[in-house]
């Protein structure tokens, strides 16, 4: 779908549909007033006539509207202006996205991103509006022989993006770019957590980061089990040694920034699969840990974003990646594994083993003396217990790195809500046989987790975000979400304008 800014006029616009808001109190948008001028009140009828309410999501299309250049103007309800805000503008653009796909319209221009929000710059609006639309307009079926049917009758071929004045176009294509970046990474995410686990598997991911490097020009360094064992990554090796498929450890280096700027170093959890081992899962649902690699998939996501974006700013990716499996060579409870650090690890349930190759990764990230570690993992089922599906939750050795994740989040509507990793729950990982375990019990799951990696990361600013419950969907719409690709990216971009 190809994108273009404009500054137009609603009624002139030559175009298979035009796009207005109108709010719940019958209120037109000013687009839309214009429109309700020249075809002499037609749009205030339909109001008054009970044919649309305004509530938001609500859409309705109109045909041959007098004196309206554009064979179809489409009506989006915005729901109420007094309490209009970020997400209610979102979902207004997802709505009229799907109401266009099912219209005949190959074209269209939206005026939505005229609409006062809250005190949204014209930047942020058009970015958006973009990142929604192309959200609501992925679908995935690459691997389909037989594809699915579109429920259109023709393919969506652009849309031309209005702003209210002519000298806002330079600000607004600056937000189309970064619209752009953000969702090419988020979709880029989706893709590789809806890939099956035998086609995305720790070499799948490999090759997906080295050819991102080689488009972009960034660095990018694969290491191997020879090179693992030669690090003395124990804990990582012991996860992945019930799998034939060989664990891979990849490192990818944008470096934009200042030389010798201390780097932001991004963690990815990338279990391609999680049978939990030995300690086997439930049969049920299980088909969905394949999604236990989408911290991995959001590093990638977010490296693709920030090289879109040319973000001048030194940025390290780690990604340990392999399957936890049970065979004869798997790890068992009761087994001791001795991580990089050189401290030991009791495996009381080898399902708990997100944490055990994070741990190697976030030791390695010393060498890169970072101004600031963030891993991302689908790391506890306790998190949603705590949280849902809403919130991702944030762990942090530092308040202040923790703030900023915060605001990224409100910004990015990619929301983290804090959690508490108070010293009173470090006993719980206190081991008889080894310097910790790898599970703190059942109570405060999440948080032990969260207690475990931080043993791993004291020696820079850290922060773990647990994206358990928001990095994909169940049921009917089941798949990937791409979060927290634009958390990471908002943070990433407010480090870089400091």
């Amino acid at each position: 779908m190809k994108f273009s800014i404009k500054n137009g006029s609603a009624a002139k616009e030559l175009h298979d549909c035009v796009i207005l808001g109108v709010y719940e109190s019958q209120e037109l948008s000013a687009a839309a007033q214009q429109v309700d001028s020249v075809s002499e009140g037609f749009l205030t009828k339909i109001l008054k006539r009970g044919d649309f309410d305004g509530k938001l999501e609500t859409t309705l299309i109109l045909h041959d509207v007098a004196n309206v250049a554009s064979a179809r103007v489409m009506l989006v309800g915005l729901g109420k202006a007094t309490a209009f805000t970020e997400k209610h503008y979102c979902k207004a653009v997802r709505a009229s996205l799907k109401a266009l796909v099912k219209s005949g319209a190959k074209n269209a221009v939206t005026f939505l991103a005229e609409l006062t929000v809250k005190k949204l710059a014209t930047e942020r609006r058009v970015a958006l509006l973009v990142e929604a639309t192309l959200d609501a307009h992925y679908k995935f079926d690459a691997i389909k022989r037989k594809k699915e049917k579109a429920d259109t009758k023709n393919n969506l071929l652009g849309i031309d993006i209005s702003v209210a004045s002519a000298n806002e176009i330079t600000e607004a294509n600056a937000g189309l770019a970064h619209g752009e970046a953000v969702a090419s990474g988020v979709s880029l995410a989706k893709d590789l957590g809806n890939l099956p686990p035998n086609v995305c598997n720790p070499t799948y991911l490999a090759e997906q980061a080295l050819a991102l490097g080689q488009h972009y020009g960034f660095k990018v360094e694969v290491l191997e089990r020879e090179a693992l064992e030669q690090l003395g990554m124990g804990s990582f090796l012991g996860v992945s040694q019930g799998s034939e498929t060989p664990p891979k450890f990849i490192i990818m280096q944008h470096l934009k920034g200042k030389v010798g700027e201390k780097p932001v170093v991004l963690v990815g959890k990338g279990i391609t699969f999680d049978t939990g081992g030995i300690s086997l899962k439930p049969g049920a649902e299980m088909d969905e840990m394949k999604y236990d690699m989408c911290g991995a998939a959001s590093v990638l996501g977010t490296f693709k974003t920030i090289a879109e974006l040319d973000l001048k700013l030194n940025v390290i990716g780690l990604i340990p990646t392999c399957e936890n499996m049970p065979d004869g060579r798997a790890t068992r409870p009761g087994d001791v594994l001795t991580s990089m650090s050189g401290l030991t690890i009791e495996v009381l349930n080898t399902d708990a083993e997100g944490r055990l190759i994070l741990c190697d990764a976030l030791t390695y990230a010393e060498r890169f003396e970072p101004s600031a570690v963030v891993d991302i993992a689908t790391l506890t089922g306790a998190c949603v217990i705590a949280l849902g599906h809403h919130a991702t939750g944030l762990f942090s050795n530092q308040d202040a790195l923790a703030h900023e994740l915060l605001r990224a989040g409100e910004v990015a509507l990619d929301r983290a809500w804090h959690m508490p990793m108070w010293e009173e729950y470090h006993p719980l990982l206190e081991s008889n046989f080894a310097d910790l375990a790898n599970i703190g019990g059942r109570a405060a799951g999440s948080i032990t987790a969260a207690c475990f990696l931080s043993r791993f990361a004291e020696k820079y600013h850290w922060a773990h975000l647990d994206i358990a419950g928001t990095a994909w969907k169940s049921g009917k719409e089941k798949g990937g979400t791409g979060r927290p690709v634009p958390l990471l990216t908002a943070f990433l971009v407010n480090r870089a304008n400091q």
